[in-house]
């Protein structure tokens, strides 16, 4: 029959203590650079992919309707110059 040691239980219950202590540590860092992150990028002015997507359409059209306009004058200017 096997007797339990009081001083290996004892230290056993500090490991497990000291493991329960150093998870819960790790947890609390994880939160804090979850919550730093927020606050560091929060102030930023990120935009959607929505928002990009719509403006970048919108000078792709503005490009466009410059270059036709490009086109007009210079076939005003051609006009001009042969009256």
């Amino acid at each position: 029959m096997q007797t339990e040691n009081p001083m290996f239980a004892d230290f056993v219950k500090l490991l497990n203590s000291a493991a329960g202590t150093i998870a819960g540590m790790g947890r609390e860092a994880g939160d804090s650079a979850r919550e730093k992150a927020r606050e560091v990028f929060g102030g930023l002015d990120f935009v959607s992919r929505e928002e990009f997507d719509a403006v970048k359409e919108l000078a792709a059209s503005a490009r466009e309707e410059v270059e036709i306009l490009k086109a007009r004058i210079a076939a005003l200017e051609v006009a001009a110059k042969s009256e």
